[in-house]
């Protein structure tokens, strides 16, 4: 299926869009706050070494030390070896290469590790480690063993690193497995050369950012165009595609028209539909999606749709175009995780057969793996889809500070009732001259009107005045009760 790829840059973030027949199918959104350092790989200079902790305190270039533990140290052999104490294979101003497995945290420095590993794509690169691992997601022996010997067949005689076969390589081409193995050896040269003419500390690799992870893992032969909207960026990914991925070159453009890059195919408005909670079909139909800690739940609704020649034929409908706005919502969203799809009933176990494979067929362009089950006894269809990065929501969204993300509030009047039933149990404890209600408007509004009679009943039972003072600064379920 041909897809068009727009990438727009604003210094506080770089967001991507995947466009499929006309319409975004995937978003992808990294702010420059938030990208943290695991992956990067430093030339780094040993500050201390602490033979009682086994560890050692290695300059990277940041604010504090970083910490690296013996069993993070690379040494020859491996487990099956004897490990060398670590005060014998460093010393303090000794330079090291060094890769964060973990971010600082509060006041700890990064944590380290000497066993580099580099990404790509289909593979990843153990320059220190010899062997092929395959990702446990590939289970069939004939397969594992299938792609084995096709990654070997590409491997240069010369290799004396590593690799492990990521889940993704099932599918991968001959081609595809030779280019990362050429990008992987030609990245891992960059960084050995620059570590051997520089002084320590220093930054040699960081993990890709996302206009460069775009062109490395979203881009082939089904792609027309890359759009990017910052000129900046589009000689930068030009230069990345003439070293990694030439075949890519061709396809960059760099956009300069005064309309929005994002505007061209409405993805402001489709990243707003991403966050709503309820989505219309075309038909009249609608979906109602929501995330929770445990899981994800659709409900398919028939809305207004009555265009169908039965009843029956109606719910067939709505449910056939539901699979392809959910698969959609799936990956714009990029909801993880266990997923449960409540579709509307269907005695019919022919619809019931063909939504399912309607289903899997819209799930198939998916590049997230995803595995999904046939209808429950209660009529369910139960699905589940690998957790890659954050929820869109996650995201660009934080829980509402005046339900906590309950998505409801109390109502007014309960909270009055709530009100009076603690100024009772206050009066039985204590003596004040007068109780003051401060509340929101709405609830002071109801105690004026609705609730005056029980406000007075409540003040002749307990022999004190009550007096009422609005906030609007606090949300309905808000209250305080001063004594006075």
């Amino acid at each position: 299926m041909k897809q068009e790829i727009l990438i727009n840059i604003t210094p506080q973030e770089t967001r991507v869009a995947i466009i499929q027949q006309g319409v975004a199918q995937e978003l992808y959104i990294e702010r420059t706050l938030s990208r943290g350092l695991v992956g990067n790989i430093y030339l780094g200079r040993v500050i201390r070494v602490l033979p009682g902790m086994q560890s050692a305190f290695i300059d990277i270039g940041l604010g504090r030390a970083a910490f690296l533990h013996v069993a993070d140290l690379w040494q020859p052999g491996g487990k099956e070896h004897h490990i060398q104490p670590i005060e014998k294979m460093l010393s303090e101003g000794q330079a090291l290469m060094v890769q964060v497995i973990k971010d600082p945290l509060g006041n700890k420095g990064a944590r380290l590790s000497t066993q580099i590993s580099i990404a790509g794509r289909t593979l990843v690169y153990l320059p220190h480690e010899p062997h092929i691992g395959i990702s446990q997601k590939i289970e069939s022996e004939v397969e594992r063993e299938a792609i084995r010997a096709r990654l070997a067949e590409v491997l240069p005689a010369a290799e004396k690193g590593g690799y492990i076969i990521r889940t993704i390589a099932e599918d991968a081409s001959q081609e595809e497995l030779a280019n990362d193995v050429l990008y992987l050896r030609k990245t891992w040269a960059t960084l050995q050369s620059q570590a051997q003419r520089s002084p320590a500390p220093l930054m040699l690799y960081q993990d890709l950012e996302l206009p460069q992870r775009v062109l490395r893992d979203f881009v082939n032969e089904h792609t027309t165009a890359v759009q990017v909207d910052s000129h900046e960026t589009f000689q930068t990914l030009s230069r990345f595609a003439a070293a990694f991925t030439p075949d890519v070159q061709a396809k960059l453009q760099h956009y300069t028209d005064e309309r929005p890059l994002f505007d061209l195919y409405d993805i402001e408005t489709e990243i707003r539909q991403a966050l709503a909670k309820r989505v219309d079909l075309k038909s009249g139909g609608y979906l109602i999606i929501d995330q929770t800690e445990a899981m994800t739940t659709i409900d398919v609704n028939t809305g207004g749709y009555v265009g169908a020649r039965s009843f029956d034929d109606t719910i067939f409908k709505t449910n056939l175009e539901a699979t392809h706005a959910i698969a959609r919502q799936l990956r714009l969203r990029n909801l993880g995780g266990i997923i449960i799809v409540d579709f509307i009933d269907m005695e019919n176990t022919e619809h019931r057969e063909a939504v399912l494979k309607e289903l899997n067929k819209a799930l198939a362009n998916d590049r997230i793996r995803t595995s999904l089950s046939g209808f429950s006894q209660l009529g369910l269809v139960e699905m589940t889809r690998k957790r890659t990065r954050e929820a869109l929501a996650h995201l660009l969204c934080e829980p509402c500070p005046t339900c906590s993300g309950k998505g409801q509030v109390k109502t007014a009047r309960t909270v009055c009732y709530a009100v009076l039933r603690e100024i009772l149990r206050e009066a039985r404890q204590f003596n004040p001259r007068e109780f003051r209600i401060i509340a929101a408007p709405t609830v002071i509004d109801l105690f004026l009107e609705e609730e005056s009679q029980n406000l007075a009943m409540l003040c002749d039972f307990i022999g004190k005045p009550v007096s009422l003072q609005a906030a609007a600064g606090l949300s309905q379920e808000q209250y305080d009760i001063v004594l006075l």
